[in-house]
């Protein structure tokens, strides 16, 4: 056994690169070491070497850092940190980047779906790892990184959970495990959608979080009005069709209603003209106003605007269950508190309700793992748990992203272990850690879980990361304001400066998405596709 690791290479992508490399992979030995967990898991191609600290001091090479999640944050980040200074390996389950304020646009044919992803390639990253981070060894200093092997290649929307009977299936699906080893780690893998724990949510509601998600609204919507076309559909079955339900009065739900009615106004009225009759589009949200970000002036301005388009807004509504409607193929049935035994038929419902923290920093949360020195070596007897926010449960860090620990208390405290026990409240540094965008919590802050907020919070961190003056300067957020589309060519901006409504606060909202977008090809994609949309319609094809 000690010879194969011997061969073992350090880098998983450069396995194969010595003739002892092959020998070793062709002997039976290190078949077994590569099976286990029922021959379902690749054993880590890193057993047995050196940390990735000790290497770096020794040989002089660059550090290595590796960036969890390739969203807002992880993106960011790597797109900023210096490469002549820094190795960049990036571990994500998408191989882009999706520039989410105009996914909406996406669902209804306003926009194709490769104007808003970047492929996580053209940063020329020393290497991308495409799968899911497992889990983390922080005394090692290596990630536990599950490939993502599927035929999708997106980042789920929601935890990936089965039945207990179906277990040996989950296993079956479960890819290939390996371990990569770090010198900084960047933490960014964002959030989930919330549910709730809602009946029925997670099987039939579609979520809008990814170009994925997108692209399966985009299809059911206009699958809604080929059935409700057909001769043998009942005004009834119609009804319930095309009735299309936003759960979330936030701006995701809110663009998106807006975006669906300019699809049905400006182009399937004229395809479907018997149909138009039947549509309804009706957002509900539990909060007694949507937006609740922005001021009432501004949230009552776009509920007008609702109402003039014919846009249900129903607020303090409390939604209990989903379930398939037994008597309309291809419908549901929507159970809210407010109605009783009542339900609520509609075609398809449009899940945009808040954020759920990430399985990996759930486990993370609850591991206990050594305490570790400034120096990142393991001091004997001591132990430590990461510090979770009460609120998000996101991982807290501290001014300058780094991420914070408690040490764990004795069982049964001496007199002056208690006065320890007192003091290990305060955090602790973990060293060469750091943790931004939506799975962080900045001690002390309670910053909104936005796009500006992870983008910032990497460039910073990859800034000072860059000039090596890390403890110099924390972190200080700068809101830029928030904008949502109301549809019809208006809009809603407020900020500290101003505040904007209609076709003013439009054009601000095109023109700041648009200089926002990252590559100069997106910066010409996404115009030009709004142009033919405006000259030519959306395109309403199902493939």
């Amino acid at each position: 056994m000690g010879s194969i690791m011997k061969a073992t290479c350090l880098i998983p992508t450069r396995l194969l690169t010595t003739p002892n490399c092959l020998q070793a992979l062709n002997s039976s030995a290190l078949r077994k070491v590569w099976s286990v967990d029922r021959g379902l898991r690749m054993a880590s191609t890193v057993t047995g070497t050196p940390s990735a600290a000790t290497d770096t001091k020794s040989s002089g090479r660059k550090e290595r850092v590796v960036i969890l999640g390739s969203g807002w944050a992880g993106y960011a980040f790597a797109r900023t940190l210096d490469p002549r200074k820094y190795e960049r390996i990036m571990v994500s389950p998408r191989s882009y980047f999706v520039f989410t304020p105009l996914v909406a646009g996406t669902a209804v044919g306003t926009l194709e779906f490769r104007a808003v992803i970047e492929s996580v390639r053209k940063l020329h990253l020393d290497h991308y790892l495409q799968g899911w981070a497992d889990d983390i060894d922080f005394a090692r200093k290596v990630v536990r990184v599950e490939a993502n092997t599927s035929g999708d290649l997106a980042a789920r929307t929601t935890p990936h959970l089965l039945p207990r009977h179906a277990a040996h299936e989950a296993e079956a699906e479960k890819g290939p495990v390996f371990e990569v080893p770090y010198d900084k780690l960047v933490i960014a893998v964002g959030a989930y959608a919330q549910t709730f724990g809602i009946e029925g949510v997670k099987e039939h509601a579609n979520f809008l979080r990814n170009v994925g998600d997108a692209r399966k609204v985009r299809m059911k919507i206009l699958q809604c009005f080929e059935k409700a076309s057909l001769p043998i559909t009942t005004d009834a079955e119609r009804r319930k069709l095309l009735h299309f339900a936003v759960v979330g009065g936030g701006p995701t739900g809110i663009e998106f209603a807006a975006e669906l009615h300019d699809l049905v106004r400006d182009d399937l009225r004229d395809t479907y003209p018997d149909l138009a009759g039947f549509v309804k589009i009706t957002v509900y949200d539990v909060a007694p106003k949507v937006l609740p970000m922005f001021d009432q002036k501004l949230a009552q301005y776009a509920m007008d605007t609702f109402k003039r388009e014919r846009i249900d807004v129903k607020t303090e509504h409390h939604l209990t269950r989903i379930r398939p409607d037994d008597d309309c193929a291809g419908c549901l049935k929507l159970k809210f508190k407010e109605y009783g035994d009542e339900e609520v038929g509609a075609g398809i419902v449009v899940w945009s309700t808040g954020l759920m923290q990430n399985p990996l920093i759930q486990k993370l949360g609850s591991a206990v793992v050594e305490q570790l020195s400034a120096t990142g070596d393991a001091i004997s007897g001591a132990t430590m748990q990461l510090q979770n926010d009460d609120k998000t449960g996101g991982l807290v860090t501290d001014g300058h992203l780094r991420v914070t620990t408690i040490r764990q208390a004795p069982k049964k405290p001496t007199g002056s272990e208690k006065q320890q026990q007192q003091e290990k409240k305060e955090a602790s540094i973990l060293p060469d850690v750091f943790s931004i965008g939506d799975c962080a919590v900045v001690a002390g802050k309670r910053y909104p879980a936005t796009a500006q907020v992870a983008s910032q919070q990497a460039t910073y961190l990859a800034k000072r990361l860059n000039k090596g003056d890390l403890d110099t300067k924390p972190f200080s957020f700068r809101n830029w304001g928030v904008m949502t589309y109301l549809g019809n060519w208006r809009a809603i901006h407020q900020s500290s400066a101003d505040e904007l409504t209609g076709r003013a606060a439009w054009f601000l909202w095109r023109t700041a998405y648009l200089t926002k977008s990252m590559s100069i090809r997106n910066k010409i994609m996404v115009p030009v596709y709004w142009f033919m949309s405006w000259l030519f319609g959306r395109d309403i094809s199902r493939f």
